[in-house]
């Protein structure tokens, strides 16, 4: 199988903002048993902002474009270093892709990514993927990696994409507030009655939380790629995910939907 696997910040570190350690390096081992196993894996992943902050002592996440910049800078290097020391280890190769909004919309540059990205799959390497944080503007970000785990899904035509969050997928209802919410296991067509649960983003702008998970899962849907919101604090579960275990919330044409 071709796997996307995106790794989001609160999986990766502790509320505090520092690196859990314990989790990332439980998430390298099973990656790598996975791709033992024949598989070709890619990871998208977040957190350099967050590691940039904690590196450089700030005391808290900045809000000015050039400060996210300058943190991810420093935090991409340090999320960098972590996943070689860590897949060496299991003696898998990384290889860094950082891209923009204007890789993904301008024909030629977006043909280059695919072809970069197919070629290290072939050599056997393992892309780590993350949006260009300390180039990208208001006019050429992707916005979240939610939606570049789709996209990237989408370009090399993945079997599987896996989103690995802080929530265990799409319930009926808010969980925090509706103490009857139940758990939707599978979902077969995203319609207005699926969206309208995930509700808005704090932001308003719909880069966060269940809308983009949904936008993401609309992407995948679309080109035949199966798509399985999971609680990344269990690692673990990516193995049942690929055994056919029922985790989390599987967005799949054809499925048995618990909601449609």
């Amino acid at each position: 199988m071709r796997i996307v696997v995106k790794i989001g910040t609160s999986t990766l570190a502790h509320p505090t903002g520092h690196l859990n350690i314990r989790r990332v390096e439980e998430l390298c081992k099973i990656i790598s048993d996975i791709k033992n196993a024949g598989n070709q894996v890619i990871v998208v992943s977040s957190g350099a902002i967050g590691m940039g902050v904690g590196k450089l002592g700030l005391h808290h996440r900045p809000t000015d474009i050039p400060s996210k910049q300058a943190a991810a800078a420093v935090g991409q290097c340090e999320l960098m270093y972590t996943y070689d020391m860590l897949f060496e280890r299991y003696n898998h190769t990384v290889a860094q892709l950082l891209i923009t909004g204007d890789d993904i919309e301008n024909e030629t540059r977006h043909e280059n990514f695919c072809n970069t990205l197919n070629r290290l799959l072939e050599l056997d390497a393992l892309p780590i993927l993350n949006e260009n944080d300390t180039v990208a503007t208001n006019e050429i970000v992707i916005g979240d990696n939610d939606t570049l785990a789709a996209i990237v899904a989408q370009s090399v035509q993945a079997d599987l994409l896996v989103l690995l969050s802080d929530i265990d997928g799409l319930y009926s209802a808010d969980p925090h507030n509706d103490p009857n919410a139940t758990l939707i296991h599978h979902v077969s067509q995203l319609n207005e009655q699926i969206y309208a649960l995930a509700g808005v983003s704090q932001s308003g702008q719909g880069t966060g939380g269940m809308v983009t998970k949904l936008h993401a899962a609309r992407i995948c849907m679309d080109c035949g790629c199966t798509m399985v919101i999971a609680n990344g604090s269990h690692p673990e579960c990516l193995y049942d995910i690929l055994d056919g275990k029922q985790v989390g919330t599987i967005f799949q044409e054809g499925s048995t939907c618990s909601i449609c």
